[in-house]
């Protein structure tokens, strides 16, 4: 038992270093399959090695967060029948954000189960067509968000309980990023879940005529947002994110969850403004640079 309790101990400390600022993983890795199970409380992942999903049920219905990709709906459908559930309960569905990965798999999740489409002002154009050329099917958006917003998963015969999720807007990777917040309780104890958007550049321009109209203000608000989020379940669009992997073999009967965490979802938010400061800095020396350069061949 000592042995164990060492083993866990050593493993949780590798899990306090820095955050992965992961970006979308490999295409292999997106679409490999992987056994669902539960995270904490009622709320399971159900979605591929490299391609995060998730399902919150209650007995009032179910909500998936982010349906993934086309090509693996039948894997994520797989994995909720794996746990038990059905289907036909799932009411809402939830993206993160209008992408290929993270939203190809609704329309035919929409199909299968009958439930509300739910997402932000700016990724309903997108849901509803703008993403044909990137192959995703365009689907009805039912309900559109604003920051602060409310879902609650309530039968209104109901008194008590239900599922409340609460949209936060964090448009820095994309306009429409969606991040969202949801109450869990474990044991005795309550919890609070950040499915967090991301804010990673990637190969997003910050600076110059082809960066998006208010990027860098849009990254700022972003941070400036979540960090007034206290939550100490920090889970995202991508495993590698919150270091899934490790924290799924922590997991014992009688063992605390690893998958609670408190300050791992800030230090996560410190370590990607860091890097955005960084990448913003590299852009607008490069682009002096390039302005420096093309000022001096003007004059020859």
């Amino acid at each position: 038992m000592r042995r164990l309790a060492g083993t866990i101990i050593i493993a949780l400390l590798a899990l306090a270093s820095t955050p992965a600022l992961a970006q979308a993983p490999a295409s292999e890795v997106m679409t490999r399959p992987t056994e669902p199970f539960k995270i904490i409380g009622d709320l399971y992942y159900v979605g591929t090695e490299g391609s995060a999903s998730y399902l919150m049920t209650s007995p009032q219905g179910s909500v998936l967060i982010d349906a993934g990709l086309a090509e693996t709906v039948p894997q994520v459908q797989a994995n909720i029948a794996k746990l038990g559930f059905q289907l036909a309960d799932i009411k809402y569905l939830l993206t993160s954000r209008a992408a290929p990965d993270r939203a190809g798999g609704l329309a035919k999740f929409k199909k299968d189960t009958g439930a509300q489409i739910v997402a932000s002002a700016a990724d309903k154009p997108l849901l509803e067509g703008g993403l044909a050329a990137q192959g995703v099917e365009a689907v009805k958006v039912d309900r559109v968000v604003g920051d602060g917003d409310k879902l609650n998963l309530v039968d209104a015969k109901v008194t008590k309980g239900g599922v409340l999720f609460v949209a936060r807007l964090t448009p820095g990777p994309t306009p429409g990023c969606t991040s969202w917040t949801l109450p869990v309780r474990e044991q005795k104890w309550n919890h609070t879940v950040i499915f967090y958007c991301g804010a990673f550049v990637g190969d997003n321009r910050l600076v110059g005529a082809s960066a998006r109209p208010g990027i860098v203000e849009d990254y700022q608000k972003t941070f400036a947002t979540a960090r007034g989020v206290i939550a100490d379940v920090f889970l995202a669009p991508y495993p590698d994110m919150f270091k899934m992997k490790d924290k799924r073999a922590l997991i014992h009967d009688g063992w605390l969850n690893p998958f609670i965490k408190a300050g791992e979802f800030h230090a996560y938010l410190d370590a990607a403004d860091k890097e955005f400061k960084a990448e913003l800095a590299r852009q607008q020396q490069a682009l002096s640079a390039d302005a420096t350069a093309g000022s001096a061949a003007a004059k020859k």
